[in-house]
């Protein structure tokens, strides 16, 4: 176990490997540390999300932001619709669907990081939709780049396609990486002005959790004012320029920090607990992701969101 902490720690290892460590290292021999591990991926999962705001320029995202909001608040609506609706037919439990609906919608593992002191959800169901939210972008990088050249994609299309229908920031420079450079700068952009509906919606949800909405079975609801601390940090690397350095490090860290606290979110993942969840909620997230890019893409296609 603190083996594989300190591996995490290398800026070579990537978010969806630290989830799929710690989760080979419970099925192996399991979580010695199991209590300490619990504590530490909460507090440090909430630093992370604020440390991620110092890497975003608030001007820069916001004009595309403003630009896109119609699509992009349509996509979510969608998005979260039918994804809970996809949760009732494949009797999904809630907190899982909504975790998967969230991530889908936004920008995967960082949305659903955003998404936990809210929900308060059990360990096993952050770790089951996580794992299924890493395992599509694993398949998105494999799949997007000949899917595009196949359709005839300009970059600038190929890159705004990416960053709507690919849950995380990585994969999706991944995905556009393989495409061309201005593949890379549309779906980059794009992608970080759509993950400044994480806070908004984190927001909306808490209002819902704390009006009596649906709430899980254990754990606690917690008013997220890590929020502010997110936007805190974005709004002080904007205005304060000489401040961009050191931001640029801070959200480093914080990205680190975050594939540690997966490594130590999979490692809470016992067999009884996987078992107990079922394929269902990886039914769900590839329905759902499948649903939500062929939208995206005819709407591209047609003209509809550019």
């Amino acid at each position: 176990m603190p083996l594989g902490t300190l591996a995490c720690l290398l800026p070579q290892v990537s978010a969806g490997e630290g989830l799929l460590a710690g989760v080979l290292l419970a099925m192996a021999v399991g979580n010695p540390y199991l209590a300490w591990t619990r504590r530490a991926a909460h507090r440090l999962l909430t630093l992370a999300v604020m440390g991620l705001g110092a890497g975003m320029n608030l001007g820069v995202v916001a004009r595309v932001g403003l630009a896109g909001i119609g699509y992009t608040v349509a996509g979510i609506v969608v998005c979260l619709a039918l994804g809970r609706w996809l949760a009732r037919v494949l009797v999904v439990s809630g907190v899982v669907g909504t975790l998967i609906s969230v991530g889908t919608a936004i920008c995967g593992g960082s949305a659903i990081a955003a998404m936990v002191p809210v929900l308060g959800p059990k360990e096993h169901e952050v770790s089951v939709a996580l794992a299924t939210v890493f395992l599509l972008n694993a398949l998105a990088l494999f799949v997007f780049p000949p899917a595009g050249h196949a359709l005839g994609l300009s970059q600038s299309q190929f890159g705004l396609w990416c960053a709507l229908a690919i849950h995380d920031t990585s994969s999706v420079v991944g995905a556009a990486l393989a495409y061309g450079a201005k593949a890379v700068e549309v779906a980059t952009t794009v992608k970080l002005a759509r993950a400044l509906w994480i806070a908004p919606l984190t927001l909306a949800v808490g209002a819902l959790v704390r009006r009596g909405g649906p709430r899980p079975a254990r754990g606690e609801a917690r008013r997220p004012w890590f929020i502010l601390g997110f936007l805190l940090a974005a709004a002080a690397v904007t205005f304060f320029p000489v401040l961009g350095p050191a931001g640029r490090v801070v959200s480093g860290w914080s990205r680190q920090a975050l594939v540690v606290t997966l490594f130590f979110i999979g490692t809470n993942l016992s067999r009884a607990a996987l078992r107990s969840v079922g394929l269902r909620p990886l039914a769900q997230g590839f329905l759902l992701w499948l649903s939500m890019g062929g939208l995206t893409l005819g709407g591209i296609r047609f003209g509809l969101i550019r």
